[in-house]
């Protein structure tokens, strides 16, 4: 039994406990705490990779309690890739929050780490009701951290956000609950194979359940209709917070690709396939919605919540086409819309500071100091979130394009992310043409006219870098995708490697 598997878990719980015992050490120290962790959170994940890259499934129980009994954690290739690109966008995000945003809020470090437990966690456990404990440890670590600096709009977004999320948590438990009452389990592993061997005359409730727990990870996915709690959300957060947000509607998207393939997967007989006639057409719908939010937002930051949102649709579009191939477009997309949606939340911060009263928002405002260097990084968030070639948002959304030539639904894939690509490109051709080009020469409205500094262009070209990166080494990401998409089409391995003897 590896320890290698529980270590990214206890790392941010140990950083988070240490911070909070130490609260009133000078704010240097704790950022140097916080990024030690950080970065040796990168290695674990870094090592876990490593040792699943060739298709071992590592399984850690809890107490040594055996499976279905026990408490397990499970390392997969998927669970690894989502630890990584985690662990890769938090440090980022924390370097930014070193700018001075972490002052607005006593306890934003110890928030920060128990954010990353709970992400962590909700991708690293192979059973349902843990998934739900981890659920809401990232939920309550989020909701102080969307409330970080205070303020009527956070608050009220945060209302919004809390009101939501606490209903999706109800429904979670009652899913929880009545897999449990009619399967007498909740480990992944035991109810793939009970659910395969449900009688006739518990189909039915079965059924419920399953349609249930789709319902609570598309809300976590922000899948329309039930998207409405992020833009604003998103846009009302401090900007590494909103950074760091950008993984959470991949651990909703996570969940559903995790349960489908799974639990409901070819081998689940009656029940096989399960959402596969909801996903698509509400990851279409949600692609469509979100691009025209982007064309209508106002401002940079909003701009930038709706792009999160028509990423989520792209994404479980490929997780939606139900194949190989569309699954390992999926996880290559994944990490590439995490770290572009997440610079552009930095950049619009660094951006809002340098036009004064002016802001994010799209409106003629004064010169912004070092104007080529603030237009150049924003050109590049662009190609990479408009899908242009050659960088890695062109080559993800290509894949799909490809993964889609075979399915029935092909004309409404090529059609609506074809068109979707057009919209956004226009989008934000008019946000950098607003933001750069109509400037006038009168200094009064600028009142930060302070030079970049490394706390914020680090974490912004960093970002920026990895995505990149992925197109660099396309080949390598894309064929360890293909691998996790195999790997995950193939539940029997996952199954074997958790129960052993006991199934």
């Amino acid at each position: 039994m590896s320890h290698l598997v529980i270590a990214p878990v206890l790392l941010p719980f140990l950083a988070g406990v240490i911070l909070l015992l130490l609260r009133d050490l000078p704010m240097p120290s704790r950022r140097r705490i916080a990024a030690t962790a950080a970065i040796g959170q990168i290695v674990l994940a870094v090592l876990l990779l490593c040792a699943v890259s060739g298709g071992d499934i590592l399984v850690y129980a809890l107490g040594d309690w055996p499976a279905p009994w026990g408490i397990v954690l499970v390392a997969d290739r998927l669970a690894a890739w989502m630890v990584l690109t985690t662990a890769l966008l938090a440090l980022f995000a924390l370097l930014y929050a070193g700018s001075g945003i972490d002052r607005d809020g006593r306890h934003f470090h110890v928030l920060f780490q128990m954010q990353l437990f709970g992400l962590s966690g909700a991708f690293l456990t192979g059973d349902l009701f843990n998934l739900f404990v981890f659920f809401e440890i990232l939920l309550i670590a989020s909701y102080g951290l969307l409330l970080h600096g205070g303020g009527a709009h956070r608050v009220r977004a945060g209302m919004h956000y809390v009101v939501l999320n606490l209903l999706g948590s109800t429904l979670f438990l009652f899913a929880a609950g009545l897999f449990y009452g009619v399967l007498g389990t909740l480990n992944f592993a035991d109810l793939a194979v009970r659910i395969a061997a449900t009688p006739p005359e518990n189909l039915g409730l079965v059924r419920a359940a399953g349609l249930m727990l789709f319902g609570v990870f598309a809300l976590k996915a922000a899948l329309l209709p039930l998207h409405l709690w992020l833009p604003a959300a998103y846009a009302s957060a401090t900007a590494p917070v909103a950074a760091l947000f950008a993984i959470m509607t991949k651990v909703g998207a996570y969940s559903i690709l995790r349960t489908h393939t799974l639990l409901f997967g070819p081998e689940a007989g009656p029940l096989a396939d399960l959402v596969q006639p909801w996903l698509l057409p509400a990851a279409l719908a949600t692609l469509a919605f979100g691009m025209l939010g982007v064309l209508a937002a106002t401002r940079l930051t909003q701009q930038a919540a709706y792009l999160v949102v028509a990423s989520v649709g792209t994404l479980l579009i490929a997780f939606g086409l139900g194949t190989h191939d569309g699954i390992a477009a999926g996880l290559y997309y994944l990490p590439h819309s995490t770290f572009a949606a997440a610079s552009l939340f930095l950049l619009s911060d660094a951006i809002a500071r340098r036009r004064g009263a002016s802001a994010d928002f799209f409106k003629t405002s004064g010169d912004i100091p070092r104007a080529g260097l603030w237009g150049g990084l924003f050109f590049i968030s662009a190609v990479l979130l408009a899908g242009l070639p050659p960088l890695s948002g062109f080559i993800g959304k290509f894949m799909i394009l490809r993964a889609a030539l075979d399915h029935s639904a092909l004309p409404w894939v090529w059609g609506i992310v074809l068109a979707t690509a057009l919209l956004g490109l226009i989008a934000l051709a008019r946000s950098g043409s607003l933001l750069f080009f109509r400037s006038h020469p009168d200094k009064t409205e600028v009142t930060n006219r302070f030079s970049p500094t490394s706390q914020e262009l680090v974490p912004i070209i960093g970002l920026l870098a990895l995505a990149i990166g992925l197109t660099i080494w396309a080949g390598p990401a894309s064929n360890f995708a293909r691998a996790a998409a195999t790997q995950l089409l193939q539940p029997e391995a996952y199954i074997a490697a958790v129960l052993g003897g006991a199934r």
